[in-house]
């Protein structure tokens, strides 16, 4: 899915699982014009890096993900962050496939009125995302490949929540 804008203004959504490249300026003209009350956009994009798979280094990594099941994962995620802090548009947009080192993974922006709210719920959208949505990482080495595990840091930032 590429583009689902809610009927209520304050549960606008930009959510998209896509192979293509991310279109940063995109999102955050998107998020800005959500109204006049809009004092703030926090924004956070991931690229694949070089190191992280011990001694060797990374090369590309491979995203495999199940669709439906991503997507209703990152909707859960979004309400959640709706339901703690009065924010008024989220985006989050993750690729997939075969992606080289430097390229963008994920990009997530949050409009809100103050910055405190928006700060926070990106922060705590990505900590949920990298743990409760079914996208998977691959680590393309030169001489192999490898499943990327998850880590520990990554469950205790989300259970810091």
């Amino acid at each position: 899915m590429k583009f689902h804008a809610a009927t209520e203004p304050r549960r606008d959504v930009w959510l998209s699982i896509q192979s293509d490249s991310l279109d940063n300026s995109a999102y955050l003209a998107w998020l800005r014009c959500a109204g006049d009350s809009v004092g703030a956009v926090a924004e956070f994009t991931g690229f694949v890096r070089a190191d992280g798979a011990g001694e060797s280094s990374i090369v590309a990594i491979e995203l495999e993900h199940y669709p439906e099941m991503a997507e209703a994962a990152i909707r859960n995620i979004i309400l959640q962050a709706q339901e703690r802090w009065p924010i008024q548009r989220v985006a989050v947009v993750h690729r997939v496939g075969r992606l080289k080192v430097g390229e963008d993974i994920v990009y997530m922006g949050v409009s809100s009125a103050h910055r405190a709210a928006a700060f926070s719920a990106v922060d705590f959208i990505m900590d949920f995302l990298k743990n409760d949505v079914p996208i998977w990482k691959k680590a393309v080495l030169a001489e192999k490949e490898q499943w990327i595990e998850q880590k520990k840091s990554d469950k205790d930032a989300k259970n810091r929540w």
